[in-house]
């Protein structure tokens, strides 16, 4: 793709903001960066190149000075929602500066309700802790002010999976450094496994003395395998002494068990381990002749614990993993996010192939659209996986019932599946163009289908050899599916690309066709405006009171800042109604013309602050005469 060439007044600055402005559509952010330091050259009071200058920063992976170069944004107009937008982008970012991108995130919903960007951005930071009712409101607000969001629509589809990013032990409104954290989470993971390590060889030890003396091959040592067991649980004593040392962040450990279920399921694992060890020691049989016909429940099932608590906390990771969230409801939401498919032709005679034409770098809409297609394709891949890894547990699980109750009709529940999968095809999502995914999809319904006839034939003519076929395809489709689930997670590891699993979900940061609001231009003002803010006595301040709208006399504008922020005194109705709600519309009189600014108020100091949002200018005498600056 070419560069997007600078501007033809090169002494604009404004011009050189939209020039960062199309570069960075077209994926340029070291050449939008130059640009908006070239307009920061030339006006460095104007806070649209600063804000240009974090938004390439941050593209570049350079957080820290993304975040400065948004503070001084805010600096120099504090009521700007776009500044307040793009400081909160940046410092999300940044470790344990989640509090801070979330209250400058709510501020910009609170200087401009109206704009879908700041919702959007809200709902992300909530994403990020988990909190996926708080997200999928922000999303809401943001699809009723703009349907065609990307991002937003995306997002609220992973609300509906329950998705978590990778590093979900760590809560970003923490203070602690995510490292400390991890540091934390290594050490109890550590510790889980080899305690676990160390009783499951141990518990096999022991396993094997009662088998030999049961069968008479070794003499009876039930005080050595006793003593033996007693040294175990001293490897583990040592084990624990060593691995609490290195988890500084105890106080953060509760919330790290309450948001990873992994961490929680491994820490569990790993204080059950002993415990059930214990009880094994306690109620171990004399190994001698005949003692495996005196092995006790107990003993068994603590010993059994020991031995296959990772083949049971793998079953418990897959069906959590497997049945969280809704993935159906989740595909509408991904689907929604693709662009519509273009209209077919009504011509009535086939025109020729046009030949192909290189598309100008002047429009770089399908450049931020594509991002967002590329986010909703991976993820509905993802969640069409999903649905078909439910589809083969259900199937699995059905499918055992009839020889369970002993009622061969029971099969006909298999049916629900293929209703299932059914469903899935109007969620109006594409189905990913994945052979693999299509063999998966398929043998869950194959496998419901045959067993189901499989069924209805033994409650109607008895079992035969069509039957006992019937269900030799139904289990052969379950393998079949099971193996394209293989190939394609082991392809998926072989490439390092992303895999058929809940892991490769990804947000999307899309805002669609259209400029992203923390890169929309701020208001200009005139040199006709400025003059008649400064010197005008006809100032009136419009704003939301206790009982309604208000129209408040101001005292004086003290001054216009070179950014375009007017500074004026007013009374402590119009600070009370600021404080209620910041958007005001400030009106300049004139001999000439009357302004209208419409804009944001802070507090300053002792006076207000009000940043332009949007400037009308209007002549008298009448309205015909309007014009938008």
């Amino acid at each position: 793709m070419s560069p997007v060439p600078p501007p033809l007044d090169r002494l604009d600055p404004r011009a050189w903001c939209a020039v960062a402005v199309a570069r960075l559509s077209h994926d340029q952010p070291e050449a939008a960066l130059e640009a908006a330091r070239q307009a920061i050259g030339r006006d460095p009071q104007d806070e649209w190149g600063h804000r240009l200058a974090g938004a390439a920063l941050e593209r570049l992976g350079r957080d820290t000075e993304a975040v400065a170069a948004a503070r001084e944004a805010v600096r120099l107009a504090p009521g700007s929602w776009a500044a307040r937008l793009r400081l909160a982008s940046a410092l999300r970012r940044i470790p344990g500066r989640w509090r801070e991108a979330w209250a400058e995130a709510r501020r910009a919903v609170r200087f401009a309700p109206d704009e879908p960007d700041p919702h959007v951005l809200c709902g992300d930071l909530a994403l990020l802790r988990g909190d996926h009712d708080g997200a999928a409101r922000a999303y809401g607000a943001a699809l009723r002010r703009r349907r065609d969001h990307p991002a937003a629509w995306v997002n609220l589809g992973l609300t509906l999976l329950r998705w978590r990013r990778p590093r979900d032990h760590h809560d970003p409104a923490w203070e602690a450094d995510p490292r400390e954290t991890g540091r934390a989470r290594r050490a109890l993971e550590t510790w889980s496994r080899q305690v676990r390590v160390i009783l499951a060889i141990a518990a096999a030890a022991i396993c094997a003395a009662v088998v030999l003396a049961g069968l008479g091959l070794v003499p009876g040592m039930h005080g050595e395998v006793r003593i033996g067991g007693a040294l175990a649980l001293a490897a583990v004593l040592v084990v624990c002494v060593r691995q609490a040392a290195r988890v500084g962040a105890w106080a953060y450990v509760p919330g790290m068990l309450r948001r990873d279920l992994r961490l929680a399921m491994s820490v569990t694992l790993g204080l059950l381990a002993p415990a059930a060890y214990v009880a094994g020691l306690a109620t171990l049989p004399e190994p001698r002749p005949g003692a495996l016909q005196e092995v006790g429940e107990v003993w068994a099932g603590a010993i059994g614990l020991v031995l296959l608590n990772p083949v049971a906390a793998l079953a418990v990771r897959l069906l959590a993993e497997t049945w969280r969230g809704r993935p159906l409801a989740a595909l509408r939401r991904f689907a929604a996010a693709l662009p519509a498919p273009p209209a077919p032709s009504v011509s009535p005679v086939p025109s020729p192939p046009a030949p192909p034409v290189r598309c100008p770098p002047g429009t770089a809409d399908r450049n931020r659209t594509a991002a967002a297609d590329r986010a909703a394709t991976r993820d509905i891949a993802v969640a069409f996986w999903i649905v078909a890894a439910r589809a083969w547990q259900a199937a699995a699980a059905l499918m055992l019932v009839p020889n369970a109750v002993g009622v061969p009709l029971a099969a006909v529940a298999c049916l629900a599946v293929p209703a299932v999968l059914l469903r899935a095809r109007t969620t109006g999502a594409p189905r990913p163009h994945d052979r693999w995914l299509a063999a998966a999809l398929t043998a869950p319904g194959v496998a419901a289908l045959c067993a189901a006839g499989a069924g209805v034939a033994t409650a109607l003519a008895g079992p035969d050899p069509a039957v006992v076929a019937l269900w030799r395809c139904a289990w052969g489709a379950l393998a079949l599916g099971a193996a394209a689930f293989a190939v394609r997670a082991t392809r998926a590891w072989w490439r390092g690309g992303p895999g058929p699993w809940r892991a490769s979900l990804v947000p999307s940061e899309s805002r669609g066709r259209w400029i992203p609001g923390d890169l929309t231009p701020s208001a200009g003002l005139s040199e006709e405006v400025r003059h008649a803010a400064a010197y005008s006595r006809n100032v009136v301040l419009a704003c939301t009171g206790a009982d309604g709208p208000r129209a408040l006399a101001v005292s004086a504008v003290t001054s216009v800042t070179p950014a375009g922020d007017f500074r004026l005194i007013a009374g402590d109705e119009a600070w009370e109604a600021v404080r209620r709600d910041p958007r005001v519309v400030l009106f300049v009189g004139d001999p000439r013309f009357w302004a209208e600014v419409r804009g944001v108020a802070v507090p300053d100091d002792d006076v207000l602050r009000v940043t332009p949002r949007q400037v009308l200018m209007r002549e008298y005498p009448g309205r015909h005469q309007a014009r938008t600056r």
